[in-house]
């Protein structure tokens, strides 16, 4: 496959990336062998704090420094990461890009934006954007309720949140929920973003370090083979259906006591040990394929995707 051209805007110039395509802070997983790939392919690659593991973390990003010369960036996962001085340890690592979530916007963004980083911070809601605009942040990761992992509560999918928010703001938007391909990419753009977020593509991955029985099930998942938890206590979940998530689809306590075995699933490949998060898009991605090829594929297909609709619609 040759190399599809660059796309230029806001987002690739802030990030100092070929492609706006932004791989997803998962705990545990967005790690060097995966960020790497990523920003190595044009993209950014994200290093994950939510494990809570900052030693590991700080071997992360030195291996990342070892395995590409590429931009890459770190999220700050606020309510996962107890330790105060996140901020500080991120600006210290020298890291340029930083993504926030699961918390205000207005904890650490002063903090970070003096030490010379670009901000985003990660919204579910208009509610949320408007927060995090006034805070100061450079800009918007607009999740919608259909992405894998931990969301809000009253989710809301990405063909309204992401235009609703779009029409409120002058910032940069990076759209996450939904995203698999050149053709969500431009769906995307089409609403409002400059760029796009991926985390089920990025878990399914050949460079993703997950165990094969997860990947192989996201590969084997139907569209509806999704399902949300914890809508009553929050944080909301989207995860993969098991046998373990679907008895907890409607259960009346907080289900984040199921995460406890975690390492089982993600690395032993125990697919019942824990709640596998997981996007509906995982009912269209087909094949575990190399960080090169996807990212690749994607781009050539958003400029096909722009171009055709041109010549029908201009």
């Amino acid at each position: 496959m040759t190399n599809p051209s660059p796309i230029r805007n806001r987002v690739t110039e802030m990030l100092g990336v070929e492609s706006p395509i932004v791989q997803a802070p998962m705990g545990w997983i967005a790690r060097s062998t995966l960020a790497s790939a990523v920003s190595n392919a044009g993209g950014m690659g994200i290093i994950e704090t939510s494990s809570g593991e900052l030693d590991a973390i700080r071997d992360e990003i030195r291996k990342m420094r070892d395995l590409t010369d590429k931009p890459f960036g770190v999220n700050i996962a606020q309510a996962f990461v107890r330790d105060p001085s996140i901020a500080d340890f991120v600006v210290d690592q020298g890291i340029r890009f930083v993504t926030t979530s699961a918390g205000s916007p207005t904890k650490y963004t002063a903090q970070l934006k003096a030490g010379g980083l670009t901000v985003f911070h990660v919204v579910p809601t208009l509610k949320g954007a408007l927060k995090a605009v006034a805070a100061g942040v450079d800009g918007l990761i607009v999740e919608g309720g259909e992405g894998g992992g931990f969301k809000n509560p009253r989710d809301v999918a990405s063909m309204v949140l992401l235009p609703l928010v779009a029409s409120r703001v002058q910032v940069p938007i990076i759209a996450a929920g939904g995203i698999v391909c050149g053709r969500t990419m431009a769906a995307a753009i089409a609403l409002g973003a400059e760029g796009v977020q991926m985390g089920t593509r990025m878990v399914s991955a050949a460079e993703s370090p997950v165990h094969e029985n997860w990947k192989q099930a996201i590969v084997a998942a139907e569209e509806t083979d999704t399902v949300f938890l914890n809508r009553k206590f929050g944080p909301g979940l989207r995860a993969l259906r098991t046998e373990n998530s679907e008895a907890l689809e409607y259960a009346d306590h907080n289900v984040m006591g199921e995460m406890g075995k975690a390492m089982d699933l993600y690395f032993g490949g125990d697919m019942n040990a824990s709640i596998a998060l997981t996007g509906q898009v995982a009912g269209r991605i087909d094949g575990v394929r190399p960080v090169d090829e996807i990212l690749r594929s994607i781009v050539a297909e958003f400029h096909e995707a722009i171009a055709d609709l041109g010549k029908r619609y201009a």
